[in-house]
């Protein structure tokens, strides 16, 4: 639990991090006019891609309730950001370390986008659960005192659910005003 904690703090400092890692290892390490066009647009694209992966994964309420990531992010994550530091190191492996990169990146983004659509759903269901649970109660007490044994009658004084209308006609008058 401490090392998903951890990551989800780093997760947000990594989006700015990471960046100023590309700019600063091309200082140090890098060289070249033409390099530093491709820096220019790697180094905002890579602000944004990380900012994007990080405000989808803390979307996730599991992730809000814990404060922390889960092992399938542990993994992508900590994988990508170190591809990234990789490539800031811009030696004769940077072209790898770099599509290395873009790929986990693209990685990263889809997982986080079917854990939080998995995420969705489950929680979905519960309430689902939980809401047929409770109507599921309510229409067994109210049918449960139902004189002669019949359900779909109630007697005098048992409170029927709203959406059982006893068979009556509803009549739905829609009135507009103009002011």
């Amino acid at each position: 639990m401490l090392l998903r904690r951890a990551l989800y703090r780093w997760q947000m400092i990594a989006i700015i991090v990471l960046p100023v890692w590309l700019a600063v290892g091309w200082a140090i390490f890098g060289g070249g006019g033409w390099g530093t066009l491709g820096l220019v647009i790697v180094v905002p694209v890579a602000f944004i891609v990380l900012g994007i992966v990080a405000l989808i994964t803390n979307v996730r309420p599991t992730v809000r309730q814990e404060r922390a990531l889960s092992w399938i992010d542990v993994g992508v994550l900590t994988a990508w950001h170190l591809s990234i530091i990789g490539t800031g190191f811009y030696g004769a492996t940077a072209t790898g370390f770099g599509v290395l990169a873009i790929l986990l990146g693209i990685a990263a983004f889809w997982v986080a986008v079917w854990q939080l659509v998995t995420d969705g759903a489950n929680r979905m269901k519960a309430s689902m659960e939980e809401f047929e649970r409770l109507a599921g109660a309510q229409s067994g007490t109210a049918t449960g005192g139902a004189p002669g044994g019949s359900a779909g009658t109630a007697g005098p004084g048992v409170r029927r659910p709203p959406f059982d209308d006893g068979g009556d006609d509803v009549i739905i008058i829609h009135e507009v005003r103009e002011d």
